[in-house]
């Protein structure tokens, strides 16, 4: 059931005042034959070549990049990336654990052997062990196969134990940077966070984003604020609880048609999914918006992204739009890669 927000408004020093809907927009529910069917709609392959790896990020121009570098007034630069280390989302069932950062040489080395250390240059050394899809990270298109295929038509022969051979995040390491676009639901709803399963419409997105006074265009790299991160660094000590596994609010599959007809090149949140969990297409498909997104419109994903500290300037001065620089890690083969995201205003 949709929950009502009556008529309470999101007051930001310095910003504008958004008045927001009457109430959370209720979940849908497809069915395969639906998800099919959108996949279709929104289909890139060949658009670009068939030996394209680059998808919807070929819509970020050089033109583009050069009027989102534009948008820099201030300087004021913002780490979308949660830190890397033990404390992770991560939970220990899953081989997705969380970032193990060890040191190889450090100053109890040097103390130990001191009549030498102390005299000229020393050095501490350290390395970490990490999955590639544990923190802030994005999703190459071949992380996904749907009906046995992957982004511009490859099958699973792409991806082999050496890694991907195509679709590889190692082959746009240098094109996702451009215009970042927020889109922060729950101080559009004014509500702290939205609820785990809620589902953010095209209607939602529309609403949100003309409340804000931003318009979502060709190239963009979308960022989606649920607030589902701050809830869990609220709730205590054990934050991260099912973060990383358990329901989620997100985008809901109606999204993509406010979305995808303007022509985005990525889309981030700040869950473990993007997408509302559990999926509005269950039973019969699972995780419907990464089937659309990467496989068929070759729009990047990316998840676990912390929104917090931008979105509080964001409604502070009003200004939702900003440079974002967000590139892969160059590794070969790899079907995600952490990142450390900035956005610059």
């Amino acid at each position: 059931m949709p929950r009502s927000v009556s008529d309470r408004r999101t007051h930001e020093p310095g910003g504008r005042t958004i008045n927001s809907p009457q109430t959370v927009s209720p979940r849908r529910q497809y069915s395969k034959v639906d998800i099919d069917a959108l996949a279709q709609r929104y289909r890139t392959w060949g658009r670009w070549g068939p030996d394209d790896e680059a998808g919807s990020l070929n819509l970020i121009t050089p033109e583009k990049v050069a009027a989102a570098a534009a948008l820099v007034r201030t300087g004021r630069a913002f780490s979308l990336a949660i830190p890397l280390d033990r404390n992770g989302p991560m939970p220990a069932r899953t081989a997705r654990v969380n970032p193990q950062h060890v040191m190889f040489k450090h100053g109890g080395d040097l103390l130990a052997d001191w009549e030498n250390a102390q005299h000229g240059m020393q050095s501490t050394d350290d390395g970490v062990y990490m999955p590639l899809q544990c923190a802030t990270q994005w999703d190459a298109f071949c992380h996904v196969f749907y009906d046995g295929q992957t982004y511009n038509g490859h099958g699973p022969e792409a991806v082999t134990s050496q890694g991907a051979a195509h679709n590889s995040i190692a082959q746009v390491a240098d094109r996702v940077v451009g215009r970042g676009v927020l889109l922060d639901f729950p101080r559009f709803y004014g509500v702290d966070w939205l609820e785990p399963e809620d589902a953010i419409q095209d209607v939602d997105v529309e609403a949100c984003a003309r409340a804000q006074g931003v318009e979502i265009g060709e190239g963009d790299l979308v960022l989606v604020r649920t607030g589902h991160m701050r809830r869990r660094r609220e709730e205590g000590e054990e934050h991260w609880g099912d973060y990383a596994a358990g329901p989620a609010p997100g985008l809901g599959v109606s999204s993509v048609d406010y979305l995808l007809p303007r022509g985005v090149a990525a889309v981030a949140s700040d869950t473990w999914g993007l997408e509302s969990v559990p999926s509005e297409s269950l039973p019969e498909v699972k995780f419907a918006l990464h089937v659309v997104l990467l496989v068929n419109a070759g729009v990047l994903i990316g998840e676990i992204w912390d929104l917090e500290e931008l979105a509080a300037d964001c409604a502070a001065d009003g200004v939702y739009e900003f440079f974002l620089t967000a590139q892969p890690l160059t590794v070969t083969g790899a079907v995600g890669t952490p990142l450390n995201p900035i956005a610059i205003k």
